[in-house]
């Protein structure tokens, strides 16, 4: 066991910077989360109110990955320029203007132009966190940090449902004003007030931290200063060095499988839900679709806390990309058999995978990549993962138009989270130098990480 690694004063240290650090991270991945996915809420609205057809809200889903993807790189070149509390706060106050001028969409164009631009003032957000954790966190505690980060996604819609069919069906009441409109402007309105707060609760390195003490911050510089070694020693050196590595773009058609199950599912699950139920989407239709992410929000930590070596990330990782698949393909057998009990038990599974796996699957790349390689690497795999959400809804609107069913539109996001199951287990291959400073952090016990 690494010295550093063992070191109390390191464990106090990373406490410390969690409790001040992590709720404000949540925070900003919760109302990034809520902005890109309450248009699910909208669907039907924009199609009555605007004119807006099922292909354009399709299309519209998706295109936001589209400059999300181009303007991902850039972005996080830019957070290592400028430092990640001022730049994170830029992201979250330049998407909350946009997100909030979706109350003035006017038809398929305006529509599709603001979700092209919502997915370029966010770009950056979420590989800029985990690179910036994974500056803050040894690789010993970096899954469990994560699970904390990905929290923000359930918690996003345990919240985020009830609100967003709660404003709906408040602004419905209110004259001269749609639901849809009163959610937007709400709910963009909050990723500003999110950004402002980010400027004084943020800080960029453990060095400029004043709630560390000496002792912390050489603690916890020396343990991250040992995994950097071990980094720059397996990965690529320098921006282009990472855009060509191998093991790079592995970890992206990874990230892009899930992103195909996580937004195939989310852009659609009130849609979904309300036509397993029965009802009109609005407040009932928002408290049934947390569910799933209330179920979620405890399977990602329980993984987290308890995925503390190589072996137990790659069988879990596995399992659970296999898990996912066969519950996404569950729900539209659910929903085309009309069994609704079923069908809300199998997408709450399947949500609980999906959730679960984010974290393990970032802790490869975040074991070999540092510096600027670590910037343009996490920044593609996220990038063109993330292209799932542009393919996800399109895709599916495309095997139900052509099949004349949902349920095979729904099942057609069921297949390549098996092929990611595949992947997942071939990291066998990897033998990464970081991952020697792995332990069980949960029970203290040497469990060397290679097998």
């Amino acid at each position: 066991m690494s010295a550093a690694v063992s070191n109390p004063v390191l464990e106090s240290a990373v406490r410390r910077a969690s409790r001040r650090l992590m709720p404000m991270i949540v925070v900003l991945y919760v109302v990034s989360f809520l902005d890109r996915t309450n248009v699910g809420f909208a669907e039907r609205a924009l199609e009555l109110d605007r004119g807006i057809s099922a292909a354009a809200y399709a299309f519209g889903a998706g295109v936001f990955f589209i400059g999300y993807a181009i303007f991902e790189i850039p972005s996080n070149l830019a957070l290592r320029r400028f430092g990640a509390k001022a730049w994170l706060a830029r992201i979250a106050i330049t998407w909350g203007i946009v997100a909030a001028c979706f109350a003035f969409v006017q038809g398929e164009t305006s529509f599709i132009v603001l979700r092209f631009l919502l997915g370029v003032t966010e770009a950056g957000l979420f590989p800029g966190i985990i690179m910036y954790l994974a500056e803050w966190f040894p690789n010993a505690h970096r899954v469990r940090m994560f699970a904390v980060f990905y929290l923000a996604q359930p918690f996003s819609q345990i919240v985020g449902s009830p609100l967003s069919g709660g404003l709906i069906s408040l602004g419905d009441s209110i004259d001269g004003i749609a639901g849809w409109q009163l959610m937007f402007a709400v709910e963009g309105g909050l990723a500003v007030v999110a950004g402002v707060v980010a400027i004084f609760a943020l800080v960029n390195s453990p060095q400029d931290a004043t709630f560390l003490s000496e002792q912390e911050k050489g603690a916890l510089r020396t343990a991250m200063a040992e995994e950097d070694d071990l980094r720059s020693a397996d990965g690529p050196g320098g921006v282009w060095a990472a855009m060509r590595n191998g093991r790079v773009w592995y970890f992206t058609v990874v990230y892009f499988c899930l992103q195909i199950a996580v937004y195939g599912v989310t852009f659609n699950l009130p849609t979904q839900v309300a036509g397993l139920t029965g009802r009109d989407v609005g407040w009932q239709v928002g408290l049934i679709t947390a569910v799933p992410w209330f179920v979620g929000m405890f399977a990602c930590y329980f993984v987290g806390r308890h995925a503390t070596t190589v072996v137990r990330r790659r069988a879990w990782g596995t399992w659970l990309f296999v898990s996912t698949g066969v519950f996404v393909l569950g729900s539209a057998w659910a929903g085309a058999s009309g069994y609704a009990l079923v069908g809300i038990v199998c997408i709450s599974v399947a949500v609980s995978s999906f959730l679960s796996i984010g974290p393990i699957t970032w802790s490869y790349p975040t074991a070999f990549l540092t510096g600027a390689a670590a910037a343009a690497g996490i920044g593609l795999i996220n990038s063109l993962g993330n292209l799932g959400g542009f393919v996800a809804p399109i895709l599916r609107e495309s095997v139900a138009s052509a099949t004349g069913s949902d349920a095979l539109g729904v099942a057609a996001l069921g297949v390549l989270p098996f092929l990611a199951a595949v992947m997942m287990f071939g990291t066998k291959r990897f033998r990464l130098r970081a991952d020697r400073l792995l332990v069980d952090v949960r029970d203290g016990a040497g469990d060397r990480t290679q097998a």
